[in-house]
């Protein structure tokens, strides 16, 4: 019984502090700070699936969600221009937060109106080997295509931190600003002398 009680407990506070994290990235206007939080969120997710005895999703949520996605994430806003790390609002904050809180409420009321089957009995000691079965079997395609999502998101972050763009130069204080025009020097006669004066032609 008080072992029930405990996991109700842990289940409830996760669940809490994934979405206070969830919130805190919706209203932080610093970029990485959003990010932190939302590794937060990962990990209190991974803590919900070991309440629920799934401890191999649980693992695969750190490693792959909290590690490798958040890490990867973080180097691409380290490496980017300082300007463009503030998480600044948009005109789209107010549809989507209305348009999130619509799917909340929807999924809220799935989740507690429907007759869910449950079966009497002690759970699983370990799903490793269940799971595992069902990678390499059922779930094997679906398993590689979810792959894609890390290659996706290395490939984003390359193109982010790449100032390549014609026209452009990164600015020292962070930010990119245009190119200025490049001045040459053209001679000019007077006399028997050779001046040369400073002229300007665009880039």
């Amino acid at each position: 019984m008080d072992r029930d009680l405990g996991v109700a407990l842990g289940f409830w506070g996760l669940g809490a502090l994934a979405v206070v994290a969830a919130f805190g990235i919706i209203l932080t206007q610093n970029l990485l700070h959003a990010v932190l939080l939302l590794i937060l969120s990962f990990v209190a997710m991974a803590g919900l699936y070991l309440t629920l005895s799934a401890d191999f999703v649980a693992v695969e949520q750190v490693l792959i969600y909290a590690g490798a996605v958040g890490v990867l994430i973080i180097f691409a806003i380290m490496l980017t221009p300082t300007s463009s790390r503030i998480n600044a609002d948009t005109v789209f904050f107010g549809p989507g937060l209305i348009l999130g809180g619509l799917v909340a409420v929807v999924m809220g009321y799935v989740a507690f109106k429907t007759p869910w089957d449950t079966v009497e009995g002690g759970g699983f000691d370990s799903t490793v080997a269940a799971i595992g079965d069902g990678l390499t079997n059922r779930w094997a395609l679906p398993f590689e295509i979810a792959s894609v999502l890390l290659i996706a998101a290395m490939i984003g972050a390359i193109v982010l931190v790449r100032a390549d763009v014609p026209g452009q130069v990164l600015h020292p204080e962070g930010g990119v600003a245009d190119e200025p025009a490049m001045e040459i020097a053209e001679p000019r006669v007077e006399g028997d002398r050779a001046l040369v004066t400073s002229g300007r032609t665009d880039a």
